[in-house]
């Protein structure tokens, strides 16, 4: 039976999943938003009133249903995919009963959005070995190193979000040791760079393991090395950005991969870091301003085990990512000598780490802003934050 015989599979054409919605999502600002970015991107049918008809949000299951028009309109709006809303990416599917033929990619890219689905193709590639500390957004700042993201997804320990691959391809990687950490997929906007980021970023040093990076094509050949980490090549390799000549005025180094939270709670071992880092980053030009976020202050009697205990370790790590730990930001007075740093700093050993780098505009867009990072503080180091 077609869809237009079925007014249900017509009407689940219509409807876009979304996932992972935080209770500030509500019908109205969801509808709003999906309206203006459509209208202001042209993106759609393009027909006269608003691409949106109505929206369900179910917030016990923390996911929401968007209807549309039109099934083009629906078609359309996966496009955005990714898109940050409000405290973080939106997760955008098709409905498990939709009767329509399902793309595995939007046929439009909009420009800044990173899509949560990585397709089977060509360009897909496979980096494991990430060290379980990294959250998705300094994986992302990683890769961008070398390109624009089209699409990126970070499979966690529990199966979430796995992409679909070749099957003798991944009964192969599942017995490789590197999936014990963390891995991920993901494909540039710009597939010149692919085998640059590869040649790059395959064998890099990152805590006690290396990088390996390859395609994750349907077809790829099987047989992924299972070597253990000591025998990959020892070289660590440098992450430059993008479009250097572009970052001219960009004067804020961000270095990952440097410290954890275990090194910032303790007064003096917190005090002695800040001032390594400022000592050796001074070396490269006047340093205007240093800051390394702390991680939460841990409240003893929440943290007994049980089902209360774990939910409140989740809290605090959920907080630390939230406000920038692990993460050391560095403003030089002038962007050449931030540069300097760049060149000077990545992929250098820091604790037995190699150096992740990149540097920012003071309009660079970030989790958390930088006007949040660099806000007025006393001349001490900033204390634990209370829980």
């Amino acid at each position: 039976m077609g869809i237009g015989s079925n007014p249900n599979l017509s009407r689940q054409s219509r409807r876009l999943y979304i996932g992972s919605i935080t209770p500030d999502v509500n019908e109205q600002n969801l509808a709003d938003f999906f309206n203006s970015k459509m209208i202001e991107m042209s993106i759609g049918t393009g027909g006269p009133g608003n691409p949106v008809l109505a929206v369900q949000c179910n917030y016990e299951k923390n996911y929401a249903f968007v209807e549309f028009r039109s099934a083009e309109d629906a078609t359309a709006a996966m496009a955005f995919d990714g898109i940050i809303f409000i405290n973080g990416p939106l997760k955008i599917r098709r409905p498990k009963d939709y009767g329509g033929v399902d793309m595995s990619a939007p046929s439009v890219h909009v420009p800044g959005v990173v899509s949560t689905n990585v397709p089977d193709s060509i360009n897909k590639v496979f980096v494991g070995g990430l060290p379980t500390y990294l959250n998705e957004e300094q994986v992302q700042e990683l890769l961008k190193s070398f390109g624009e993201l089209k699409a990126f997804n970070l499979v966690r320990e529990n199966g979430n979000g796995a992409s679909k691959v070749g099957a003798v391809w991944w009964n192969s990687l599942l017995k490789a040791d590197f999936l014990q950490q963390g891995f991920a997929f993901f494909e540039y906007v710009d597939a010149s760079v692919t085998d640059v980021a590869i040649q790059s970023l395959n064998g890099m040093e990152l805590g006690d393991r290396y990088l390996v990076v390859q395609r994750a094509s349907v077809g790829a050949k099987p047989g992924m090395p299972n070597l253990p980490y000591d025998q990959f090549p020892e070289i660590p390799r440098p992450i430059m950005p993008a479009g250097e000549s572009n970052t001219a005025d960009a004067c804020i180094l961000l270095l990952l991969n440097m410290v954890t939270p275990d090194d910032l709670i303790d007064d003096q071992e917190y005090g002695d870091i800040y001032e390594d880092v400022k000592e050796e980053c001074s070396k490269y030009g006047a340093v205007g301003d240093l800051r390394i976020p702390r991680p939460v202050k841990k409240d003893k009697s929440k943290w007994a085990p049980g089902e209360p205990g774990q939910q409140s370790t989740i809290d605090a790590q959920r907080a630390d990512e939230a406000s920038g730990v692990g993460r050391v930001y560095v403003k030089f007075i002038d962007g050449s000598s931030a540069q300097d740093a760049l060149k000077a700093l990545a992929g250098r050993s820091f604790a037995g780490r190699s150096i992740i780098a990149t540097v920012l505009n003071e309009d660079s867009q970030t989790t958390p802003p930088l006007n949040i990072i660099f806000a007025p503080q006393p001349d001490a180091p900033p204390p634990l934050p209370e829980s």
